[in-house]
């Protein structure tokens, strides 16, 4: 199979501090990403490095087939829209736009402007009197109209409301399922993206924690609850990421093993348990607390 991305022991180091160690992962034409980790995960080096803006420091690169570095069959076929892009002084919404128009050969210029109307953007305002609101808002028209075969987004909600994210949310879906494409989203706001993400990425302290499709990744894992004794019964030889005791009632989130889900579900229920879903964010927390936790044990 040809990966729009192909990575494999991809390093980045500054000295003894690797902000990327080791990560291999592929992405696939066609789905949608999430890149996810708490702050200084890795996430952005490894968008950088994607979009040849950084240098890897070992490991293998490939982006359409090809590295990306200096090269502009690959280059004019990414878009990505960055946490804090800057602009020149004099450029107004309009002019980005008129830019973007000529970068990205699949930009739709429509779409564009009917974006402008539905974020309710001033063409002619400076970027620099923009509000964060505002920039983000000409980054997600940019991204979505560039319609380019690799979309990268970077924190792209910064400062918008509810309603606003709401309707880059329902924009990104519908262009989506008309122009399929290859999106990244690096976000924190994991449970409003979730519904969003055909695959998941976890990064943690420049390590790939999780890589998984998400409707398999919401399948394994699972809560279980009831007595201290019945729990632990079930949990014996699980994996477990996380258990809390309240009084007489023992709670526990597992993560099964690929194919088991179905059997330790009927295991649970047959010892009497409840079980109960776990969202992609407690998932995401779960999972980086306890790489810490083995991290101090470690250390210790």
């Amino acid at each position: 199979m040809s990966y729009v991305v192909d990575v494999r022991g991809l390093t980045k180091a500054y000295g003894d501090m690797k902000a990327v160690d080791g990560v291999t992962f592929q992405m696939e034409a066609g789905k949608i990403y999430g890149l996810l980790g708490r702050n200084g995960a890795g996430k952005t080096t490894i968008m950088h490095m994607l979009t040849a803006q950084l240098f890897a420091t070992s490991g293998e690169l490939s982006v359409f087939g090809e590295h990306p570095y200096e090269n502009s069959r690959v280059l004019e076929q990414m878009c990505f829209i960055k946490e804090s892009q800057k602009y020149p002084d004099t450029f107004r919404v309009i002019d980005v736009l008129e830019v973007s128009a000529s970068l990205y050969p699949h930009w739709d210029r429509d779409f564009a402007h009917s974006l402008v109307e539905e974020f309710n953007l001033p063409l002619k305002r400076r970027m620099k009197k923009l509000s964060r609101g505002m920039l983000s808002s000409v980054g997600i028209i940019v991204g979505l109209a560039s319609r380019a075969p690799l979309t990268i987004f970077d924190e792209p909600y910064l400062g918008l409301d509810a309603v606003a994210r709401t309707l880059f949310y329902d924009r990104l879906l519908e262009d989506y399922a008309l122009h399929p494409r290859t999106v990244v989203l690096s976000t924190h706001l994991i449970d409003e993206v979730s519904k969003l993400l055909e695959h998941v990425m976890l990064l943690h302290r420049g390590k790939l924690l999780l890589n998984e499709d998400t409707e398999q990744l919401r399948g394994r894992a699972f809560t279980v609850a009831g007595s201290a004794e019945q729990v632990a019964m079930f949990l014996e030889g699980k994996d477990i990421l996380h258990r809390e005791t309240l009084g007489g009632l023992v709670t526990a989130t597992v993560l099964s093993r690929n194919g088991g889900e179905l059997v330790d579900r009927k295991h649970a229920q047959a010892l009497g348990l409840e079980l109960g879903p776990v969202t992609l964010q407690q998932l995401v927390v779960n999972l980086t607390q306890r790489a810490d936790s083995r991290k101090e044990a470690i250390a210790r």
